[in-house]
């Protein structure tokens, strides 16, 4: 991943990395660019990629236990929960069921950077 690219822009590369029907976390992403303590830094930037004019699937992005803590930046409190679902998630009480089975490691499905 090319240096020169802002954190938010690096972050926005590897999400767009993450496939239909599957699912990361802020964690994951953090420790794939090699700041692994800086998980809500990650958050940051999927509360911007909204506002960023970037097509950037962060519905795909949840926390460490697969609640769709980002939510409310959809604008639609709902609007995260229904994507998900049309990749054929499932959700119950803000939380992606069989989370493990989803679940996608930058770390060992892409390059490291």
């Amino acid at each position: 991943m090319p240096e020169e690219l802002s954190f938010f822009d690096q972050v926005y590369e590897v999400v767009r990395c993450i496939p239909k029907g599957k699912v990361t976390n802020y964690g994951a992403i953090a420790r794939y660019l090699g700041t692994g303590k800086s998980s809500r830094m990650v958050g940051w930037a999927m509360n911007a990629s909204h506002i960023s004019g970037l097509k950037v699937p962060a519905h795909r992005v949840v926390n460490r236990l697969g609640i769709l803590s980002g939510k409310a930046h959809f604008g639609d409190p709902q609007a995260m929960q229904r994507l998900l679902e049309k990749e054929g998630l499932k959700i119950e009480n803000d939380r992606i069921k069989n989370f493990e089975a989803h679940f996608w490691d930058p770390s060992k499905e892409l390059e490291l950077p």
